[in-house]
């Protein structure tokens, strides 16, 4: 056996030596400790008491019990019915929050329609004044073109040749030659004019290449020579054919009437369409 061996040996047999000896010791201080003595015997009670306990032993508090706090409620998951109840509240408050929303919808619409029908209304109730004033103004103007028509005859069958009565005139050609008067106004061949302080020089015929009976007042523009440079379908006018029209504006713009100081004058040229 080398030294090595033999070296390890003798230690560990020390080590057991060693732990065997403190075992013992403190075998022995547990068994020799001394141990405290009940005093024995039987109690006497000596006094005044009758019976005979002596005097009674104060009563010792015994200590409260430690006041215990209940634990929280364990959270409980919803059950499934508790989940209905939720979507059931859900749906109804999404389903009055579309049907407010519905009606206000239907109320903004029903608002713009009755909005759009007054409208409506107001407009047709435009129209219709204007159309019965344009028929009144018409209607007046014919009234008013009728009577200048018969004061205008009366004065030519009677020889009148004042002021403002019909200028007697003579037929050339296409054209009607009027009294040198300044008359201001007169008639020929059942056509009539008016033009403030002036006398007719030509008054041509229209076409006989119209479609339709009336009258049609055609509004003029007369410079100072007495040539007319503006005609216009006029108020009074009855006849609503667009050839009949142009026959009549032709025939106004070939109608020349005596000079003047004023540069550009209105007056109007009203002719008679009669079909044969």
């Amino acid at each position: 056996m080398d030294d090595n061996k033999k070296a390890k040996i003798e230690s560990g047999l020390l080590t057991a030596a060693i732990m065997a000896l403190l075992l013992l010791m403190l075998w022995y201080v547990s068994v020799e400790a001394p141990r405290e003595t009940e005093e024995e015997g039987v109690e006497v009670a000596f006094g005044d008491n009758e019976n005979g306990g002596g005097a009674e032993p104060e009563a010792v508090p015994m200590p409260a019990e430690p006041v215990t706090q209940a634990p929280p409620p364990t959270p409980q998951a919803p059950s499934e019915n508790d989940l209905v109840v939720q979507d059931d509240e859900e749906s109804l408050a999404l389903a009055k929050q579309r049907e407010e929303e519905r009606k206000r919808r239907a109320e903004q619409q029903e608002l713009i329609r009755k909005q759009r029908e007054e409208q409506a209304r107001l407009e047709a109730e435009r129209r219709a004044e204007e159309q019965r004033l344009a028929e009144e103004r018409a209607r007046q103007a014919a009234i008013e073109q009728e009577k200048r028509d018969k004061a205008a005859a009366l004065g030519g069958l009677f020889g009148n040749n004042q002021q403002g009565a019909q200028g007697s005139g003579t037929t050339q050609g296409a054209s009607q030659q009027g009294s040198q008067n300044p008359v201001g106004h007169g008639s020929m061949g059942g056509n009539s004019w008016s033009l403030a302080g002036r006398n007719i020089k030509a008054l041509p015929r229209p076409s006989t290449q119209f479609n339709q009976e009336g009258r049609v007042v055609v509004d003029i523009q007369v410079n100072s020579e007495g040539k007319v440079i503006s005609a216009t379908i006029g108020e009074g006018t009855t006849v609503s054919d667009y050839q009949t029209r142009q026959v009549a504006l032709e025939a106004a713009r070939k109608a020349e009437f005596s000079a003047s100081d004023n540069k550009i004058q209105v007056g109007k040229i009203t002719y008679t369409f009669k079909l044969n």
